[in-house]
């Protein structure tokens, strides 16, 4: 006689042999006898799963899953059996709990039978007769989560939307039907893959005694984990259950977000699911040359903030891709950019790059060139003798430093009908006295940033002038700010 479920129920019955509808079977059955003996029983009432929490890493692959049952016990041993056959669960990290009765029920040992080595048994003493909750909490591989993003601005591009999603897939061979999902942003100090643990099967120094061994002690000998941040997060899941909203909360370096209701994920299946939607979101539109960090171009960036005046909220953002998109006048959309975003804490600035604007125009022309300062350094004397001329000596010496003038402008062109905000930075190597009527600042040791407004139709020459210090002239490797001209 034998007894198994699937992982949507527990069935206690005698002489059958249930096999599950998916190719992922999580078996958790009530046997009436102690392992390798038989005894008969009566049919007892299939006990759904109650309840079942996901709590997914992005940084690893790993999900903590966490669920509850009602299971029915009779006095003395009931072994519970737990099985993990072409799943991804890693089973050193398995663990029973008694939510109810704790007081009546007690976990003698932990059996895993040589012959059946994705299965173990739970030998459960009873001292009642009647129905008790359990949870059973592990880890598995195989779901993912990543978050992306759908900006559309205004078609006076003054205002955006903003539309977060969150896609989650699920490929661990087992199914989660009705699933409280949470999802963890941070970086996770794993040094064992779930996966691999999966492959390997239960490890020889776990023994009799290894269930009644915290999770923590499961996960020694080599598997690190920041297990303090795994069981906050289980003891905050009855708090989370009931609220009807995605809620975010910070837990150290890491932060969870608790996505409202709960959602069914089948194996092989991905679910893209809304986190937020905020509407009538403030930016504004730069136009920036920084080579170093966008390239050789002026680069038109769109600036928002992550912060409740912003109305995003008042959590981090995890990364994902962005894609951004302008409402025309007609009511359509065009596509503007799509572009990946790193994860942005609370208060910090966004900024997308959109690319090069056709109608704004940016062109670096150099006015002028002039040397003056020139210094030299004697060498020596060379004496020369002609009947002619008698003798004559002639000095040698080398230039040994000068100034360099160039005076610069970046050249800007505005198309478009209303104005724009340029901001523009220049790094220079070696000893330079930098000099504009622009208001400049220094952004580090040598590099110049300066900014303006170019009017709608205006065409503008930014100048500055440079006076470079070239040889012994040379005193220091910086930048340094003079007068405007």
């Amino acid at each position: 006689m034998r007894w198994n479920g699937n992982s949507k129920g527990i069935s206690v019955m005698t002489s059958v042999w249930m096999r599950t509808p998916t190719a992922a079977s999580l078996a958790l059955s009530l046997v009436a006898s102690v392992l390798g003996q038989t005894s008969n029983i009566d049919l007892s009432t299939i006990p759904p799963r109650d309840t079942v929490q996901l709590t997914i890493y992005n940084s690893e692959d790993l999900t903590l899953v966490r669920e509850t049952r009602r299971v029915t016990f009779k006095p003395g041993m009931n072994p519970l059996q737990f099985s993990w056959a072409n799943t991804l669960i890693d089973p050193s990290s398995v663990e029973l709990r008694f939510r109810t009765h704790a007081d009546a029920l007690e976990l003698v040992d932990t059996v895993f039978p040589h012959d059946k080595p994705q299965m173990l048994y739970w030998n459960v003493r009873s001292a009642f007769d009647g129905d008790a909750e359990v949870e059973i909490s592990y880890f598995t591989s195989g779901i993912s989560w990543n978050a992306d993003y759908v900006l559309i601005t205004d078609a006076a591009e003054e205002r955006m939307r903003v539309e977060s999603y969150v896609t989650i897939r699920n490929h661990s061979g087992e199914d989660y039907a009705d699933a409280e999902i949470r999802l963890v942003v941070g970086t996770i100090n794993l040094v064992e893959k779930i996966a691999e643990l999966a492959r390997r099967g239960i490890i020889s120094w776990m023994d009799a005694d290894a269930a009644s061994r915290p999770m923590t002690e499961l996960l020694g000998g080599g598997r690190q984990i920041r297990i303090g941040v795994v069981v906050d997060a289980l003891g905050r899941a009855d708090e989370a259950r009931e609220r009807k909203e995605i809620v975010k909360e910070g837990l150290s370096e890491y932060f969870l977000y608790t996505i409202e209701g709960t959602e069914t994920v089948p194996n092989g299946w991905a679910k893209r699911i809304v986190s937020f939607d905020a509407t009538q979101v403030p930016f504004a539109i730069k136009y920036r040359y920084r080579p170093q960090e966008y390239g050789d171009y002026l680069a038109r960036i769109f600036l928002l903030r992550n912060d409740e005046k912003s109305k995003l909220g008042t959590t981090p953002l995890p990364d994902g891709i962005v894609r951004v998109f302008r409402e025309n006048t007609d009511s359509t959309l065009s596509f503007v950019m799509q572009v990946s975003t790193p994860y942005i804490p609370i208060g910090q600035e966004i900024v997308l790059n959109t690319g090069a604007d056709p109608e704004v125009l940016h062109e670096l022309v150099r006015l002028r060139t002039w040397r003056d300062k020139f210094w030299f350094k004697r060498q020596g004397f060379d004496l020369y003798y002609s009947p002619e001329e008698g003798h004559r000596i002639e000095v040698r010496d080398t230039l040994a430093g000068w100034q360099e003038h160039r005076l610069f402008a970046d050249r800007i062109r505005n198309y478009r009908n209303k104005p724009v905000e340029v901001e523009i930075r220049r790094a220079f190597d070696g000893d330079v006295s930098f000099s504009s009527s622009l208001a400049p600042t220094l952004q580090d040791y040598r590099t110049v940033q300066f900014s303006t407004v170019i009017a709608a139709g205006e065409k503008r020459d930014l100048k500055y002038h440079v006076l470079m210090r070239m040889g012994h002239l040379a005193k220091q490797n910086r930048v340094e700010l003079s007068a405007g001209e």
